[in-house]
């Protein structure tokens, strides 16, 4: 098994955690982690990544992300098998999970959907698109009281 990435903090006000949205990237193309950490690097939001699904997995169970990004087609466990995963585990069920994948067949978003994905976004992304998503989420986290981290009331 591979060992864990360490967490990347993007901002430099990383010690507010209770004031920033916890997301966690997950793909195994260092190059789009890359891509999506930048488009967050934002002193709101506290960013980690995975390479694989194993690692989003863990990761999401040690960490507690209020956001999850994630690939479905990953080394290890696949991305639908970890939205399943994190959905299913109380700690974690209230984590919102965005499928970010190239497939972008119908049947796929069904797929990523019935596993428990809150959305669904196709590769090549816009940017802009994934951001206003992510500032979306946060916005209705913020408005919940849960952007600390914590799954539920």
């Amino acid at each position: 098994m591979e060992e864990m990435e360490e967490p990347v903090q993007n901002s430099p006000g990383a010690q507010q955690v209770g004031q920033q949205l916890k997301v966690l990237i997950a793909d195994d193309e260092a190059s789009l982690r890359l891509l999506v950490a930048a488009t967050l690097e934002d002193e709101r939001f506290q960013i980690t990544e995975a390479k694989d699904g194993t690692s989003a997995l863990a990761m999401a169970r040690a960490e507690h992300p209020d956001l999850v990004l994630l690939d479905v087609a990953m080394p290890g466990l696949d991305g639908l098998e970890v939205c399943r995963m994190i959905k299913q585990d109380p700690a974690l069920a209230g984590t919102t999970v965005v499928m970010l994948t190239a497939k972008a067949q119908e049947v796929d978003r069904r797929r990523g959907l019935e596993a428990g994905a809150d959305a669904y976004l196709t590769k090549p992304f816009s940017p802009l698109e994934l951001l206003r998503l992510v500032e979306q989420i946060a916005s209705s986290k913020s408005a919940a009281g849960t952007g600390d981290g914590a799954a539920g009331p």
